[in-house]
């Protein structure tokens, strides 16, 4: 009986391992194998360098340097934890505020986190501190203490700080903790930008060194590629600080500059603010990523004029002499009286005067004769209600309403520059047609060496008419008091009234300056905007003035000479 018992046991036994060896065998022998193959085959990421982003000149807007990430083999340490923090918390800590209650507050912030992350149970590697510079990192190695270590961690860096952030974009982490751009060109040109890591793969023994007569399987990376772009520095240094100036001088909410060259549609200069900076993305709100040059949309007012006028002219449904019946009062749409921006009217005006005039009743003049599926057809050519396709990430756009489907109203409006939006890129893109003598040029940041085949949409006898009535506009115009005397410089105003609830803020206003200088010869075309200045309402005392602060500097960069 005691044998039976001995057997039956012995019986079970061998049962039980025979399921468990096939368990481990076959069930889990593919995952065990890989572990294993952990244990004495050692793989290193070989990191793949990000692209540098650099301006016209070669010099960098976006480039990668080494920073450091300092980690802790716990094992190893061997002070007492708390001790350790707060050795290495004022490293980390900036003095800007030393001896105040915010950097007092900042250290003891810092030193609880950093022996959280030492006390951290069931664990040996963690990380302390990333992107440390190398000056941190002498300090920590002052220190002299076991058990912390440094790897090399390529971090992003923006040499201009702020400047050109809206433009550039910034390097941010995905959900797989990896770097990826987010906005601007780091957005758009991301897969250009990123290079392809490679791996060296080598066997080793228990304690983890290499074992020198094994296989070695190297893959190098690859890095990602440099973009050259149109930008400026010099121009985007000055437009930066203008443009914040003015904002404070004017009392804007926001503020957009656009400078582009007209023949290429290279951007040469583009800046909005509020801004934020790049590097330090995560301390900013998220409202300030979008680039409103490109992604804000808006109902552009009088500067809208200068396209309709161009399509008037090219049609022939108007000439620059062409007198304006209907100009001697408000005129009547449907229930509605179009009326102009300061209740003066002017009988007999020429289609010169109607744009020195800002007139919104010779603007229907115009519409009129032209009729709903002509202007529509103009606009879309201008590319109003389209995307430009510049190559920065966030690009938004609101379709014209669909062809067929205007009423006399919506004719009347889209003369002037209502009912109609746009971003500040669209409105500088179709102004291009008319200084450049009729082409549709692609905005565009990144010199790619290849400019696009141009479209012609309007003739050049329509864009030189247009531009000799910008040139009387910026002479003799509203904004006449802010021009630069004996420079030629062809420009237009708008004052737009922001439309809220299903009508329009009889006091908010977005006030723009849009011209190109010489006049006969462009060598840039300059859009400005400013939402909702308070210091005035009109463009002429605020965004003109703005536009000519900047071009000063321009005409003097470019060398153009006064024509007199």
């Amino acid at each position: 009986m005691r044998f039976k018992i001995v057997f039956i046991v012995f019986i079970l036994l061998f049962a039980a391992i025979t399921a468990r060896l096939f368990y481990w065998q076959i069930v889990k022998g593919s995952e065990l194998k890989n572990q294993a193959s952990l244990q004495y085959k050692g793989t290193k990421i070989l990191k793949a360098p990000r692209g540098n982003i650099l301006a016209k000149d070669g010099t960098w807007l976006a480039v990668m340097r080494t920073n450091w990430l300092l980690f802790a083999e716990l094992p190893k340490i061997d002070k007492n934890k708390n001790e350790i923090a707060n050795l290495l918390a004022p490293i980390f800590v900036t003095q800007e505020f030393e001896k105040t209650d915010d950097y007092n507050k900042a250290i003891l912030e810092e030193t609880d986190r950093i022996e959280a992350n030492l006390d951290r149970k069931g664990v040996v590697w963690v990380p302390i501190k990333r992107k440390i510079t190398d000056v941190q990192k002498e300090k920590v190695e002052e220190l002299n203490i076991k058990g912390l270590g440094f790897e090399p961690e390529e971090t992003r860096y923006y040499p201009e700080g702020s400047e050109a952030a809206h433009l550039l974009g910034f390097v941010g982490k995905n959900e797989e903790g990896q770097d990826v751009g987010y906005f601007g060109l780091e957005g758009y040109y991301d897969l250009v930008l990123t290079g392809k890591d490679g791996y060296l793969k080598r066997e080793k023994d228990l304690t983890g060194v290499p074992i020198l007569n094994s296989s070695l399987t190297e893959v190098n990376s690859v890095s990602g590629s440099d973009l050259t772009t149109y930008i400026d520095k010099r121009i985007q240094s000055t437009v930066e600080d203008k443009l914040k100036l003015a904002l404070e001088k004017y009392g804007a909410k926001e503020g957009t500059v656009i400078v582009m060259d007209p023949k290429t549609g290279g951007i040469l200069a583009m800046s909005s603010y509020p801004n934020y900076d790049p590097a330090k993305y995560s301390e900013f709100e998220q409202r300030l990523f979008k680039n409103p040059a490109i992604s804000d949309t808006f109902e552009p007012g009088s500067v809208f004029k200068v396209i309709v006028m161009a399509a008037g002219i090219d049609s022939k449904a108007v000439e620059r002499d062409t007198i304006c019946d209907i100009c001697n009062r408000p005129f009547q749409v449907d229930k509605y009286y179009i009326e102009t921006w300061n209740n003066k009217y002017h009988p007999d005006s020429s289609m010169t005067d109607v744009i020195v005039n800002s007139d919104n009743v010779g603007m229907t003049f115009i519409a009129n004769r032209m009729g709903a599926d002509k202007m529509y057809d103009y606009l879309s050519k201008f590319g109003i209600g389209k995307q430009t396709g510049i190559d920065l990430q966030g690009e938004a756009n609101i379709s014209l309403r669909k062809k067929g489907s205007w009423n006399i109203v919506d004719l009347a409006t889209s003369s002037f520059g209502q009912g109609v939006s746009t971003t500040p890129i669209q409105i500088i893109r179709g102004v291009s047609v008319i200084a450049n003598g009729g082409y549709l040029v692609e905005p565009k940041v990144v010199d790619s060496g290849n400019v696009k085949k141009q479209e012609r949409i309007i003739s050049k006898e329509a864009a030189d008419d247009v531009t000799q009535m910008m040139v009387e506009a910026a002479k003799n115009g509203e904004s006449k008091w802010t021009s630069l005397k004996g420079f030629s410089v062809a420009g237009k105003t708008g004052t737009a009234q922001i439309p809220i609830a299903g009508h329009y803020d009889a006091e908010k206003t977005i006030a723009s300056f849009v011209g190109f200088a010489p006049a006969n010869n462009p060598k840039f075309i300059m859009l400005v905007t400013l939402k909702e200045p308070q210091s005035s309402q009109w463009a002429s005392e605020t965004a003109a003035p703005l536009w000519y602060d900047i071009a000063k500097d321009l005409f003097n960069y470019f060398g153009i000479q006064p024509e007199n």
